[in-house]
């Protein structure tokens, strides 16, 4: 199936489930004279205020590199998920979406990850799209005082005191790589007002506020060893196994692998199939 085939079946899939009487339209005839499935697409030109016949070229793959607007209106207007939201764009555009489609997108995460993570003898956690706690395991409990975790992870990275004592080497060996990854972040949600505000609190902080000004570029902590002071086990170095969920773009899921002693290890050999 090439693009175009996929992209085709995608859309006239989605826009025949929708009822035109729903949207104010008279159900047309097709061409045997049968009443059609769905919206047609001159009615989608419409709802979209699109000039005739731009659907028909989205739908047909004959619009080069249509634009990311045009791709959510329809979207939203076909009540895609996330998902398919990026199956669109890549057979559209052949690139991934600039962002996610609805702004609660990733703000949820569905409840077997709390499942997920208990089942993990390493530290592990996840996070929303805003770096919220939304799930994590015991072991995970036990690197804070008290065993409470933060409510916002990176919040607590950057700003809170306890951490550079945690957070082994902190201003080397941690901020100068976290901070980069909140302005990947508001990249991609510049209206998250979870990260905007931690953004402020970081400029005004004499000691995140320079670092962060440096615009270091680094996305994200997949495959890293730094070094942590874990209040139970001790001095250590965790390797960070990072992943995202895939029905929640922005959340994400930390695996930290502890391991015990002053000396770095290293990174692990990269794997490849068999």
């Amino acid at each position: 199936m090439t693009h175009k085939t996929a992209l085709k079946a995608l859309l006239k899939g989605r826009r025949e489930r929708i009822d035109p009487e729903s949207h104010g339209f008279v159900r047309t005839p097709n061409r045997q004279g049968r009443r059609a499935r769905g919206l047609s697409q001159s009615q989608v030109d419409r709802l979209l205020n699109r000039a005739a016949g731009v659907y028909h070229r989205l739908e047909t793959g004959t619009y080069t590199n249509p634009p990311h607007d045009l791709l959510a209106d329809v979207a939203k207007l076909f009540r895609l998920d996330e998902q398919e939201w990026v199956s669109l764009c890549r057979y559209a555009r052949a690139s991934d979406p600039p962002g996610p489609l609805y702004p609660r997108s990733g703000k949820e995460v569905p409840g077997a990850w709390q499942d997920a993570v208990d089942g993990m003898s390493h530290m592990a956690y996840v996070t929303d799209c805003s770096w919220e706690l939304v799930a994590h395991n015991a072991p995970f409990a036990g690197l804070f005082p008290h065993r409470k975790p933060p409510a916002n992870t990176l919040r607590w990275m950057l700003l809170d005191r306890s951490a550079r004592d945690a957070l082994a080497d902190w201003d080397t060996a941690w901020a100068p790589f976290v901070l980069p990854q909140l302005r990947t972040a508001l990249a991609a949600r510049p209206h998250d007002e979870v990260l905007r505000a931690i953004e402020a609190d970081v400029l005004a902080d004499p000691d995140t506020g320079p670092l962060y000004e440096q615009n270091v570029a680094y996305i994200h902590p997949d495959g890293d060893e730094r070094p942590l002071n874990h209040p139970e086990l001790g001095r250590g170095w965790v390797t960070m196994c990072a992943a995202q969920p895939m029905s929640a773009p922005g959340a994400r899921i930390i695996v930290l692998v502890y391991r015990p002693g002053a000396d770095q290890a290293g990174r692990l050999p990269t794997l490849r199939a068999l």
